[in-house]
């Protein structure tokens, strides 16, 4: 589990295919300080099992499922990405309650740059619309985000300085494709109201 807090700009500096599937290796000073095989890193909001670790770059086995479902299928060395360690018993919920499963890939359809944040529009995939509430969380590329607005088929956030300065998110123009996360609490309780039928 994660908080949707990104903790470094990590960067893709391998990325080996076997088959349909491929080792994908990423270099990042914080998040490689205490893992080891077998534990969890998000990637750009995409849960990954650490397989290695040699000094600061860790790797993981990407899986065909993972490439077709996520931004991840597109991604490239010497490509910037968001990264977050699991989280501890002991690890303040900084951001809201994440898996790392990606429910859909969104496009960043506007962009609205201000003096201190921005204003960003994303196009929803179909189906997920109905999860997303004003003022409730989505976890965008692994961050963390209030939802300020919610259309039909898009829903806007805004990012502050920080957000800008400290994620992919600061880079992303009109086009680029995100990785998104819906509220897990809001999937249970809509399967609960439907009586379990789902």
């Amino acid at each position: 589990m994660f908080t949707g807090i990104v903790e470094e700009l990590g960067d893709v500096v391998r990325l080996d295919w076997h088959g349909e599937g491929a080792v994908l290796g990423v270099r990042g000073r914080a998040v490689t300080g205490d893992v080891g095989h077998g534990d969890s890193i998000a990637v750009n909001g995409v849960c990954l099992t650490v397989v290695s670790v040699d000094g600061d770059v860790f790797t993981a086995d990407v899986m065909k499922e993972t490439f077709d479902r996520t931004t991840l299928g597109s991604v490239a060395v010497g490509e910037r990405v968001n990264l977050e360690r699991a989280v501890t018993a002991s690890t303040r919920l900084g951001g809201h309650i994440v898996q790392g499963h990606v429910d859909g890939v969104g496009t960043v359809v506007s962009r609205v740059r201000g003096e201190r944040w921005d204003d960003v529009r994303i196009a929803l995939p179909p189906g997920l619309h109905r999860y997303l509430v004003e003022k409730g969380s989505i976890c965008v590329d692994g961050i963390s985000l209030t939802v300020v607005s919610v259309e039909p088929e898009s829903f806007t956030v805004s990012l502050i300085p920080t957000t800008l300065a400290m994620t992919t998110l600061g880079h992303k123009d009109v086009g680029a494709l995100v990785n998104l996360e819906v509220d897990v609490i809001a999937k249970y309780v809509e399967k609960l109201v439907a009586g379990g039928s789902r």
